[in-house]
């Protein structure tokens, strides 16, 4: 059924991401398929990477430690963005294309009183993405 399952990882946070990324796993080993971490990152230097090219490699890695920890395919496909605070949502859509994914899988928080203000990154997805979005929270 599912091809190409799109998960957005923050490696600043990825201790936090375990119930998302268990579920990305099992539903990519029940299709046999191929898991695909996104990570949206600043050119300017960060908590995780201090260039691109290190958190590229920072996420191909924490993709590599997925296969094998969790026994599937995995593939990292690293973005840029002027600005991930404001452009997450449109750089992560971009990335549904880009990676040919046919399912998202990201984690979410639990709504508050802002998310009635500014809407969630896993609700925005689900209202604009062409593909199915399952939000894990």
């Amino acid at each position: 059924m599912f091809k190409r399952i799109m998960v957005p990882v923050d490696l600043a946070h990825a201790g936090k991401l375990d119930k998302a990324l268990t579920c990305a796993a099992d539903l990519a080993k029940l299709h046999g398929a191929v898991a695909i971490y996104v990570g949206v990152s600043a050119a300017t230097p960060s908590s995780v990477a201090h260039t691109p090219k290190e958190f590229a490699e920072k996420l191909e890695a924490f993709a590599r430690s997925e296969a094998k920890g969790r026994g599937i395919q995995t593939e990292a496909h690293a973005m840029t963005s002027h600005d991930p605070t404001i452009d997450l949502d449109p750089t992560l859509l971009k990335a549904v294309t880009e990676t040919g994914a046919d399912l998202v899988v990201m984690a979410s928080h639990i709504p508050n009183l802002t998310d009635y203000v500014w809407p969630s990154n896993g609700g925005t997805l689900a209202t604009h993405a062409r593909v199915s979005v399952l939000v894990v929270r």
